[in-house]
This record gives structure tokens, C-alpha cells and sequence, in this order.
């Protein structure tokens, strides 16, 4: 008679601190791979994380990804995202989070935007929220995924 094993449940690391994305992910995934556990930057041996100075959000995605793969050996997801503005060309783009210097600051963030958007008519304040998902295997695979969310940028915080 064949010897029947428990599955092991596996790990995949996401590249991230955060707790609500952390739980997130986790929830993404049960749906498909139930046994799977995600780990997050708190759970593996500390690394230098990767600069993110990629000219787009799938570069930074990207970057993340590869660096966390090859730092755990686990299968690794990570994100880049960000807010684009028509009426700015685009930005801030992949410098959303940072838009307003450092230290990062949504508030300063937002602020610094509706400032340069002061002079400019509500039906040009069209913008869209980016996002990029890039998933790195042990074995270099690669995998990207993109959603946008259009909107319109209000004239207060």
C-alpha cells in the first residue's frame, strides 16, 4: 500500500513589509494555491533591498523580484506602482512615492500635486494609477502583470 504524505505547504515571498499587502497577497493566492504560505521581508534573513531607479513600474517590479529570488530561493512577487498625471507629462509616475523629496510623505505628496494642478481645468485633470506585478521563480522565469485605474484628480486632499 502506498504511503500517503501531508503536502508541504509552500512558501512565496513577497517583497514587501506591509501587513495589508502581506495579507493581501495571501488571500489572492488561497484561491489558487491553497497550501501556499506568503512571507514577507520580515520573515526571511535580512538583505540590502534594491534602489528602485527604474525608469518604469515593471523595471522596478522587476528589480525587486530578482533580487528577492535570489536572496531566499523562494519563488518572489513584488510591485511597482504609482500615480500618472496627464496634464504632468505623466508624473510623478514611478516617483509617486517620492515626489515631494524625502522623507516620503503622502501628505507633502499630495499637496506638492494639487499645487501644480492649481491652474488646471477639471476636465484636464485626467490621470491614471499604474501598477506592475512581477513574479521571479528560483529558476529565472519571469512573469509581469499590469493593471490601470483611470480617474480624475479632485481639487482637495
Amino acid at each position: 500500500m502506498a504511503e500517503v504524505r501531508a503536502a508541504k505547504p509552500r512558501s512565496i515571498f513577497l517583497a514587501s513589509r506591509n501587513a495589508k499587502k502581506l495579507a493581501e497577497m495571501q488571500r489572492i493566492l488561497a484561491e489558487h494555491l491553497p497550501d501556499a504560505r506568503v512571507v514577507g521581508l520580515h520573515d526571511v534573513e535580512p538583505y540590502d533591498e534594491p534602489v528602485e531607479d527604474q525608469p518604469t513600474f515593471e523595471g522596478n517590479a522587476l528589480l525587486k523580484a530578482r533580487v528577492g529570488a535570489a536572496r531566499t530561493g523562494l519563488p518572489s512577487i513584488a510591485d511597482d506602482s504609482g500615480l500618472c498625471v496627464d496634464a504632468l507629462n505623466g508624473m510623478p509616475g514611478v516617483l509617486s512615492a517620492r515626489w515631494s523629496g524625502q522623507p516620503k510623505s503622502d501628505d507633502r505628496n499630495n499637496s506638492l500635486l494639487l499645487d501644480q494642478l492649481a491652474d488646471v481645468p477639471d476636465e484636464r485633470r485626467t490621470a491614471h494609477f499604474a501598477c506592475a506585478v512581477a513574479l521571479v521563480l528560483p529558476d529565472g522565469t519571469e512573469h509581469v502583470v499590469h493593471g490601470r485605474m483611470d480617474g480624475r484628480i479632485i481639487r482637495e486632499q
